[in-house]
């Protein structure tokens, strides 16, 4: 791997730790900037379902489909960006009810491996249970869900900081052991040689 690559990936995850830091101390702005990341990637997926779709409408079933779900994705990317700040004031009450639906996916599916005999199937129950007090108590609290979202989404950006920066290293660890084998190989072709 070339140095200018090896540098990038070290820059790399340390702006990205650092864009995390930024994020746990600002939770106001990243709740805005997740709004906006949200509306890009609606409008994106949009487009490519929309170009997928009438490229294959000819020989692939459900194209229509394709076609229909990403004019609404591109219509609902453009309704995201051009009202970022009610997507951002949106986002906890969008957490808390999926922490609710989530909890209660959790619990009946416990039922289910119940049923299957699965000897851990109380731990899915208790841990469905959790998920919905606390998808209610952050609706309750939509403050806080928001704040505890910006710290998630930051911790989530600093751990690829951080696997960057393992990366890098790992990889230099990986040219030593190739570049040991290499030398180890060539004395060997050497040796036989002689």
């Amino acid at each position: 791997m070339k140095k200018s690559t090896k540098i990038m990936l070290v820059v790399t995850g340390i702006l990205l730790i650092v864009l995390g830091v930024v994020c746990i101390c600002n939770p106001a702005e990243t709740l805005f900037s997740m709004a906006w990341l949200i509306g890009i990637l609606t409008l994106l997926s949009g487009i490519s379902k929309l170009v997928f779709g009438l490229r294959t409408q000819n020989f692939l079933p459900n194209s229509g489909t394709r076609i229909l779900t990403g004019v609404i994705d591109v219509m609902f990317g453009i309704l995201f960006l051009a009202n970022s700040l009610f997507v951002a004031a949106s986002l906890p009450l969008i957490f808390a009810i999926w922490l609710i639906v989530e909890g209660v996916i959790l619990v009946v599916q416990s039922f289910d491996y119940k049923k299957a005999e699965y000897q851990g199937w109380w731990g899915m129950l208790l841990m469905g249970i959790v998920v919905v007090v606390l998808g209610f108590f952050a609706m309750k609290n939509l403050d806080m869900a928001g704040k505890t979202l910006s710290i998630l989404f930051g911790c989530a950006v600093i751990l690829l900081g951080v696997a960057y920066l393992v990366a890098f290293f790992g990889i230099n660890k990986f040219q030593k052991k190739v570049k040991q084998a290499k030398e180890a190989f060539h004395e060997a072709i050497e040796e036989y040689r002689n």
